[in-house]
C-alpha cells in the first residue's frame, strides 16, 4: 500500500482580529536594495558615543596617550644621542 502525500494550500484572512502581512509578490520587480539607506540611522549615532562604551573608550585612550608619549621619549633620547655624538666629533676634530 503506497502512501500519498496531500497538500492543502490555504490563505489566512485573519488570526484574533489581526490581519498577516501581505507577502511580497515573488519574481514581480523589487527594488534594489540601497546600502545607502542604513547608513542614514547611523547620523546622529556618529556624533554622540553610546555611554556604555566610554570605559573601552578611555581605557583604549590610556593606551594610546602611553604609546605616543614612549615614542616621543625614544625620539627625544635618539635626537639627544645623535646631537652629543655630532658635538663630541666637533670637539675632537678641532
Amino acid at each position: 500500500m503506497t502512501r500519498h502525500v496531500t497538500e492543502i494550500e490555504v490563505e489566512v484572512v485573519e488570526i484574533d482580529g489581526i490581519a498577516p502581512a501581505v507577502p511580497e509578490p515573488r519574481g514581480g520587480k523589487t527594488e534594489p536594495r540601497n546600502d545607502w539607506r542604513d547608513w542614514r540611522q547611523w547620523q546622529g549615532k556618529v556624533r554622540r558615543l553610546d555611554s556604555r562604551w566610554w570605559p573601552l573608550w578611555g581605557f583604549l585612550g590610556i593606551i594610546a596617550l602611553g604609546f605616543l608619549l614612549t615614542v616621543s621619549l625614544l625620539v627625544a633620547v635618539v635626537f639627544g644621542i645623535l646631537r652629543g655624538g655630532l658635538h663630541l666629533v666637533r670637539a675632537i676634530l678641532r
